[in-house]
């Protein structure tokens, strides 16, 4: 028996047979939080500034392509991504197994302890009995929020906020006890700053993978395999050449890259 294609068909046939061609990355838009020092933060003027942002720059030099921010508060970062609002996400995102089940990450660009701060003197005892009743604050959907959650559930009371700068001010207001934040953060946006030498570290640091994941990355969208390839290439570089380091030091008084 003969079969005969109409040329409609043909057509389709031969687009099915031909690779998928790859996308041409001359413009890449990075998701920003502005609002998490000193990753991010955004100035008087309007224009965001810090770590991340810095590093963005320089990872798209070394791509050869033109590097566009887009402001997201944090907690819609990773749906904006998935409705292509941007490309990728420099945000201080932790890579944890949870997220890796809707986005793609990067190799780690850093990883830093998370810490408990509070008023010099507080005591805090991390066991269910010990946080029992007390307000603790984080930053609405962050490994910090899923540590408490899943840690100490209906004990602690968890205040969640839409950014970091909310909640030092409801610390140096008495209105929670406690903040749990990446320790960088805390020294930046409060121990670091006008009446921070009021607070203090409590307790130990906190780096369990099982919360807090295999450090910082960049994440995109699973289907873009090679934005991946070229950021991870990037990053080599950049810490190959010292690119990474001057940016570190401009920031962080210590190596952020860590193990």
């Amino acid at each position: 028996m003969k079969i005969r294609l109409t040329l409609s068909a043909l057509f389709v046939a031969s687009l099915l047979a031909t690779p998928a061609m790859a996308k041409e990355w001359k413009t890449v838009r990075f998701g920003v939080e502005g609002a998490y020092p000193p990753f991010s933060w955004t100035d008087a003027s309007g224009e965001i500034k810090g770590f991340d942002i810095d590093l963005a720059s320089a990872l798209c030099q070394q791509m050869a392509v033109k590097c566009e921010l887009v402001a997201q508060d944090w907690d819609g970062m990773i749906p904006a991504l998935l409705s292509r609002k941007y490309d990728a996400i420099i945000a201080a995102m932790s890579i944890t197994d949870e997220r890796r089940q809707k986005v793609d990450f990067t190799e780690k660009y850093a990883h830093i302890p998370n810490r408990f701060v509070a008023a010099k003197g507080t005591e805090l005892t991390l066991t269910p009995e010990g946080m029992a009743g007390k307000r603790i604050g984080v930053q609405r959907a962050t490994t910090h929020d899923k540590y408490l959650t899943d840690n100490f559930g209906s004990n602690v009371t968890i205040v969640r906020y839409g950014n970091a700068d909310e909640a030092y001010l409801d610390l140096k207001a008495g209105r929670v006890l406690a903040l749990l934040a990446d320790a960088s953060a805390i020294e930046q946006g409060l121990l670091g700053k006008e009446g921070g030498d009021k607070f203090d570290y409590v307790g130990p640091a906190l780096t369990d993978r099982q919360w807090f994941g295999d450090g910082m990355g960049i994440a995109v969208r699973k289907s873009d395999k090679e934005l991946k390839g070229k950021l991870d290439e990037a990053i080599k570089v950049l810490r190959a050449n010292g690119t990474y380091q001057q940016i570190n030091q401009k920031y962080f008084k210590y190596d952020i890259y860590g193990g």
